[in-house]
């Protein structure tokens, strides 16, 4: 049995492992396409992780309340690909990043604006899943 659960638990890890390389990779590409500048309000990130946050919401919303997932689609999706996805150290380094170019009153804004648009993208994504006439129907 003990030699079964490794082999289940590496399962998880691959899973995990492959979304994260998508999830970062899909932030990288985002980090090229709309850059920062240095002393600039970073956009981008905030954008990535409200986004990010709004999918989960909805993501869990679905696999806990519409149908039954599969046992790997949590972990490479919600953990691996939303996780890669967001950024929890690009805000902290853009917070510091701010603060050095003189912009603590922005550095403070962002620090904010991202907890709670995070929050509440998460929150929206939760209740537009409900909303969805689908949703409403019994887990399959």
């Amino acid at each position: 049995m003990r030699r079964e659960a490794r082999r289940r638990h590496l399962r998880v890890l691959a899973a995990v492992a492959a979304g994260g390389a998508l999830g970062a990779c899909a932030r990288y590409e985002a980090a090229l396409l709309w850059p920062t500048d240095r002393a600039g309000f970073p956009w981008t990130t905030l954008g990535v992780n409200a986004v990010g946050c709004l999918v989960i919401g909805v993501f869990l919303v679905m696999v806990t309340e519409v149908f039954t997932a599969p046992p790997l689609l949590r972990p490479f999706f919600g953990t691996g690909v939303l996780g890669g996805f967001t950024t929890f150290s690009t805000y902290c380094v853009d917070i510091e990043r701010l603060v050095r170019a003189d912009r603590a009153g922005i550095a403070l804004v962002y620090l904010a604006a991202t907890v709670v648009v995070a929050l509440a993208a998460a929150r929206i994504g939760m209740i537009a899943a409900r909303l969805v006439p689908s949703a409403r129907g019994s887990r399959s």
